[in-house]
């Protein structure tokens, strides 16, 4: 039995079948050694020392610790397991209390290390349960430091400091392995015990049972010596799962907050808040160790970096997580018509929800339509695995997933859809624009460069970060992105120099240069070899392969004008005109800090190109895409005077939509545009509608939307 202010004190030591000293634990080896005696702090006496070695899984020991310990394999293997030798542990400390005539103790190691990273973490992985007496323990370092603030500090000390400061007997030969400790650390005590010292024990270490959930406010301040990030976890893994692989160590109330990437899936990281630092470094100690058969890699993380992942400011998100210890089960793929009503029904009676409707939160778009996803509280693990076992099940005419979740994930996933604008924000003033006449060389001269292996994350200001000095050499428009059939970088680019001798310097100078945490192959090339990877053909040590058909296509908007690509129709060329403007009255003013370029259609620009890539400038020119550039109103007028003579008579502009509801129709387009002007039937043979459709586009309408 042990209490906060115990009578006696179990003084313990242990060993493990690995490292020894400050790194005890670090390697996740097994322990196989316990020494214990018990200690009255009222008569100064002490029980019978005790001895026990355990039997582990993996007798290879290492060499320190067949040196410091002097055991061997052979005899390891008679011992018993850990789980006997606790029960014996127990057993003999009742039957020392009973004759010392005591009830109550408290444990008390040489530091933290035996406590949270051998005995905790090993008999989680084992699946069997400590008794209530390793919850709660004296760390005899920072006692000692406590009656003797003179000594050295906490993480310096050791048994043997500690003996050679209060002048004790240190000759560590005379006893066997631990008993020499055991024996030290009593003498230790007794030293703090006496008159001079008066010490008290009073405030002993604890461990959590269980990890707390809970909500996180972005406007809290996080400490970030406390955060770590952890990465390599099981994607279906849950914050109960990461707070077993740290146990022993203090995690802070909901502080586990698994990542989601772009999609709104976990990408196998997590940040943990810990209480204070020194759990925070303890648990750095942990990298690489195992989370079933994955090995969990363990960094440094800011408190930044966790506020952005587990904070949140919405009301309706911290009601929903006010309900504590409670299980999250994240719902995906409801029916858009599902109502709290339809999910109680599907989950049954076996796994009633936690306040029912209350339980549930649905998540939503700014503008209340439904996403289909949906949290879940439940009370118990119990009602949490009865729901869980209705995974993929069907929900109307759909199938319902359904996962473990966090309360930060709760927060990620109601941040990300309720930061998503409903429409964004409208653009300054518009206008057309095609580029000037400029042409991708096609010679055979060498003066162009390919990049080779760029981090998919690199974009033009780091290209040009690594070219230096030679930046200055690129030709205006000349760097080209290369992006696959997906519009996503390839990990290619190709640069026009200003001659070939530049293209050479630069992939002298820069061929396998690092770019982040990748380097970059850099080769010589000509504007023609250039041109036909820029079309959708390859390049490779077989030589050139002619890019793929190229149809005409509309989709996507933003590709580059040059020579010797397919040509856009006649009747889509009547869509991109000066005189298609948003009206002016519903626009933002444009910044005047840095106002946009106007481009004009060059008069000798006959026909209109597209190809499969979509291209980049090198700053500060503007883009060489097909699109609209952002005008200032001065541009708009002068735009509307010029004497410029326009090649593309026809008015019109046309629109691309993008994540529309598979269920959404015509009518539900012209809604969402209610307040413009739709195009007049023009575009009847560029656009193909149907009957239905075309009837309601007669109305007085200037423009069409697709």
């Amino acid at each position: 039995m042990t209490a906060s202010h115990s009578d006696s004190l179990v003084v313990l030591f242990g060993a493990t079948a690995g490292a020894y000293g400050a790194k005890l634990g670090s390697d996740e080896r097994e322990l196989i050694l316990l020494v214990w005696q018990v200690v009255d702090l009222h008569s100064k006496k002490v029980g019978t020392l005790h001895k026990s070695l355990v039997k582990a899984d993996n007798l290879d020991l290492s060499e320190q610790c067949r040196e410091v310990s002097g055991l061997t394999p052979e005899g390891l293997g008679k011992a018993e397991p850990l789980d006997r030798v606790l029960q014996q542990f127990s057993q003999l400390v009742s039957s020392d209390l009973k004759v010392l005539g005591r009830s109550s103790y408290t444990l008390c190691s040489d530091g933290q290390l035996l406590i949270r990273q051998v005995l905790h973490p090993e008999t989680s992985k084992k699946n069997f349960l400590l008794s209530d007496c390793f919850y709660s323990f004296y760390d005899l370092r920072k006692e000692f430091h406590t009656c003797y603030p003179s000594s050295a500090a906490v993480k310096d000390q050791t048994i043997k400091t500690m003996a050679e400061y209060l002048g004790l007997g240190t000759d560590e030969t005379e006893e066997d392995f631990g008993v020499w400790q055991v024996k030290t650390m009593v003498a230790i005590i007794f030293s703090m015990l006496s008159e001079g010292c008066n010490h008290a024990f009073t405030e002993p270490e604890t461990v959590k049972y269980k990890y707390e959930t809970g909500p996180c406010s972005k406007s809290e301040t996080v400490d970030s010596e406390t955060v770590i990030r952890a990465r390599g976890l099981p994607w279906q893994s849950s914050d109960q799962d990461i707070a077993r692989f740290f146990k022993g160590l203090n995690i802070a109330k909901g502080g586990v907050a698994l990542c989601l990437n772009s999609q709104g899936r976990r990408n196998g990281e997590a940040l943990v808040r810990f209480v204070n630092s020194e759990q925070r470094d303890l648990a750095l100690e942990r990298h690489k160790h195992h989370m079933g058969s994955r090995y969990i890699e363990v960094y440094k993380a800011t408190g930044e970096e966790f506020l952005k992942i587990a904070g949140g400011t919405s009301n309706e998100v911290a009601q929903f997580l006010s309900k504590e210890n409670q299980v999250i089960i994240r719902m995906r793929g409801l029916p858009f018509t599902a109502t709290q009503e339809d999910v109680l029904g599907f989950l049954g009676p076996e796994c009633p929800v936690t306040g029912g409707k209350e339980g549930l939160l649905f998540v939503k778009y700014p503008d209340g339509r439904p996403t289909g996803d949906a949290f879940v509280l439940f009370s118990c693990e119990e009602y949490a695995q009865n729901a869980l076992k209705k995974h993929k099940e069907i929900l109307g005419k759909r199938y319902i997933e359904l996962f473990r979740s966090t309360a930060a994930e709760v927060q990620q996933v109601l941040n990300r859809y309720m930061s998503t604008p409903l429409i964004p924000t409208l653009p300054t003033p518009i206008i057309p624009v095609i580029p000037p006449a400029y042409t991708i060389a096609t010679g055979s001269i060498r003066d162009c460069v390919r990049l080779r292996g760029l981090p998919y994350t690199a974009g033009i200001d780091d290209i040009l970060e690594f070219m230096g000095d030679a930046t200055g050499d690129i030709k205006p428009h000349g760097v080209h992105m290369v992006l696959n059939q997906q519009g996503r970088p390839s990990g290619d680019a190709f640069i026009q120099m200003k001659s070939a001798d530049k293209a050479f310097m630069v992939a002298q100078k820069c061929h396998k240069k690092m770019m982040k945490d990748r380097y970059v192959e850099v080769f010589q090339c000509s504007g023609e070899e250039m041109n036909f990877v820029l079309m959708g053909g390859t390049l490779n040590r077989s030589g050139l392969s002619p890019p793929p058909c190229k149809l005409p296509c509309l989709s996507p908007p933003a590709y580059a004008a040059f020579q010797t690509a397919a040509v856009i129709p006649a009747e889509a060329a009547a869509l991109y005109q000066p005189q298609a403007l948003l009206p002016t009255t519903r626009t933002p003013q444009a910044s005047a800090a840095a106002p946009p370029t106007v481009t004009y259609y060059p008069a000798q620009a006959a026909q209109l190109y597209m190809n499969y890539t979509a291209y980049y400038p090198s700053p500060p020119v503007s883009p060489t895409t097909v699109g609209y550039l952002a005008a200032p109103p001065g541009a708009v007028a002068a735009a509307a005077t010029a004497t410029h003579t326009p090649i593309l008579p026809q008015p019109g502009a046309l629109v691309r939509m993008q994540g529309l509801p598979y269920n959404t129709g015509m009518k539900e387009i012209l809604s969402f545009f209610q307040g413009y002007q739709y195009a007049p039937d023009d575009y009847n043979g560029l656009i193909q509608l149907s009957d239905q459709a075309r009837s309601v586009l007669q109305a007085p309408k200037e423009w069409v939307c697709l």
